[in-house]
């Protein structure tokens, strides 16, 4: 791609504001894109919707950090304008790419011509990526399933793909029971106040979220539930439970009303065990169970399968620095597994983790090659993963780190692999980051085949936007991608 230099600005606040307005300008359109015509819009696989005056400026300033390039708002304004002015069908529309596709290729097109030849398989298309609304049920609501219930209700939109209809938990002993789930989904001490509104409906037990009516339905087990009751039919469940974990108890979800399962967890038998962008062409028609494995599996799988291909891997050890979790103590206590009893908050605790043997499950090639250790640190989320590898050939840190950035950037795994090259970059910066990990380039170690790269993860939202890709792969979701070569 063709590097873009654009001249300093002879006022940098005029130039900010000027490029303010323009970012202002961006919203309502993005909006009406996103909610009328079901159009989604990217800056280098960054959402777009939703998204302040700031966040979209910020996304701007990534694309010049990461991709050398200076593309300001500027030139993506006119773009999204001319976008804005056609008769669509839906897609997935990534307005970076788009702009520097334009400025390569455009050979003095205008605007109005290069969009009509980009675009026109989906010019007045009337074709949905689903043919009607998926229901969608969560099966349990802790931190993924709350997490997964925040993306639900995000990529909503028109409503016409995946609908959260509903969420089963066991009934608290308080009488308000409803409103204290209501608070712990508005409030989050790691991610935030959720970005709208929730209104409890005590009486119907229902949640009204940002608009969506979604029931709350208390039992103590899958068998006591007739999900056609509720109105809800053919519904994907999510289990976030962890309870069951082979095909015989996670089949007793598939009740009336639900027709597939996925799980949160590593799952045992013959479940594939998907990490979306690696493997998720096994999540075909006829499958009705399948797990999204595990936040580290999808943290380092997407990563070690491109190393694989291109470089080769003939052994390997996987050490996690993970955040603790609800399966510790936050102060010394009687615990069943060895050194989970010590307090999370005051310890680095030495476990074990089942992701270097999982990534066979998901990789065959890597059977036997990997080993695996983890750390628990006393931080609440967001974690790393160390990838000590012995490569098939000799390469270099520069080689090395511009592969996984091109990776990042321009390939199918985009939305699995992240690039920083930041020197002062540290966990609580990938907080939220969509990405199955993020390479930090600056730590990057290479001695002929012997390299060490560092992986930080968000180790819940990161994973849910994982599990919500499943989901989308698990219902038949389609979504034409532009530019085509993004």
């Amino acid at each position: 791609m063709e590097e873009q230099k654009r001249p300093l600005p002879a006022d940098f606040f005029k130039d900010w504001k000027d490029r303010e307005a323009l970012a202002e300008g961006m919203i309502p359109l993005i909006g009406k894109l996103y909610r009328q015509d079901n159009i989604s819009t990217y800056m280098y696989g960054n959402s777009m919707v939703n998204k302040s005056v700031t966040d979209l400026m910020q996304s701007h300033r990534f694309v010049r950090q990461v991709e050398h390039n200076e593309i300001s708002e500027f030139d993506t304004f006119p773009i999204l304008e001319g976008i804005s002015k056609m008769q669509l069908g839906p897609a997935h529309l990534d307005l970076g790419k788009m702009v520097v596709k334009f400025q390569n290729e455009g050979n003095g097109q205008t605007i109005e011509a290069f969009l009509r030849k980009e675009l026109g398989d989906i010019i007045g298309s009337s074709r949905k990526p689903l043919p009607q609304p998926q229901d969608v049920v969560l099966y349990g609501f802790g931190r993924i399933g709350r997490l997964v219930a925040r993306i639900l209700v995000d990529k909503a939109g028109g409503g016409d793909v995946l609908r959260l209809r509903a969420i089963v938990i066991r009934k608290g002993k308080l009488d308000h029971d409803l409103e204290k789930r209501a608070a712990l989904l508005r409030r989050d001490s790691v991610h935030g106040p959720f970005k709208g509104t929730v209104r409890v409906l005590e009486s119907e037990s229902t949640l009204v979220v940002n608009g969506n009516p979604i029931k709350v339905i208390y039992a103590n087990s899958p068998a006591e539930i007739d999900y056609t009751e509720y109105g809800i039919n053919n519904a994907l469940v999510v289990d976030n439970t962890g309870v069951w974990k082979d095909t015989q108890g996670l089949s007793g979800h598939l009740r009336p009303g639900a027709s597939k399962v996925l799980l949160t967890a590593p799952a045992g038998d013959d479940i594939p065990n998907i990490v979306y962008g690696v493997n998720h062409q096994q999540i075909t028609e006829d499958r009705q169970i399948i797990s999204a494995a595990s936040c580290t599996t999808n943290a380092i799988v997407p990563v070690l399968k491109c190393l694989l291909d291109e470089f080769g891997i003939s052994s390997g050890h996987v050490e996690t620095v993970h955040a603790y979790t609800n399966d510790q103590n936050l102060i010394d206590n009687y615990h069943k597994g060895g050194r989970r009893g010590r307090s999370a908050a005051l310890n680095m605790v030495l476990t074990s983790t089942g992701a270097a043997k999982a990534v066979s499950k998901v990789i065959p090639e890597l059977k036997g090659k990997l080993t695996g250790n983890a750390i628990r640190v006393p931080t609440p989320n967001v974690s790393m993963a160390i990838l000590n590898l012995q490569l098939g050939r000799d390469t270099s840190a520069d080689e090395l780190n511009e592969f996984l950035r091109q990776k990042a950037l321009h390939s199918s795994m985009q939305q699995q692999i992240g690039y920083t090259a930041s020197t002062e970059a540290v966990s609580t910066d990938f907080v939220g980051s969509r990405q199955a990990c993020v390479v930090d380039a600056q730590a990057t170690i290479v001695d002929g085949r012997s390299c060490v790269l560092y992986c930080w993860y968000d180790n819940e939202f990161g994973y849910s936007c994982q599990v919500v890709r499943c989901l989308e792969k698990f219902a038949g979701v389609i979504w034409p991608i532009y530019p085509k070569d993004a």
